[in-house]
């Protein structure tokens, strides 16, 4: 396997590892009532109904990552790459996902007016997993 092919594995790999640690957060900050003080309805359960997609599509998030440290030259600022990344998850459900939910509206708003933070929250925690881990799981080479 060429460095490149096995650098890409790496991405995505850490891209599951990023979305299983969005999703415990995610699950935790319900699990605790974080979020419903904060007056967002999003308390979900841990399943694996509710768990695999995340990991799927951070996954596949990760897949996009490549793209930012692909080049040799540029494989320096893992996890501020990560964090610039992790906007465009966030984009992606604030303005597409939720507005096709008749409950959620643009922006989530419909789900409690911090519903918005707590995506870019989520969001920018999978974007630190993934800089930290792809990091990590690459090494020095």
């Amino acid at each position: 396997m060429s460095r490149q092919k096995a650098l890409l594995a790496v991405c995505f790999c850490a891209g599951v590892l990023g979305g299983l640690g969005n999703s415990l957060l995610g699950w935790l900050l319900g699990h605790w009532g974080l979020t419903a003080l904060a007056g967002i309805s999003f308390t979900p359960e841990l399943t694996a109904a509710w768990l695999y997609p995340r990991l799927v599509w951070g996954g596949l998030w990760g897949l996009l990552y490549f793209l930012f440290i692909g080049h040799p030259r540029s494989r320096q600022g893992w996890i501020r790459k990560g964090l610039w990344l992790s906007l465009l998850p966030s984009a992606v459900q604030l303005l597409l996902i939720f507005p096709g939910r008749p409950d959620a509206g643009y922006f989530g708003l419909g789900l409690g007016p911090l519903m918005p933070a707590l995506v870019l929250l989520l969001n920018a925690f999978w974007g630190i997993c993934l800089g930290l881990f792809t990091r990590l799981l690459w090494g020095r080479g």
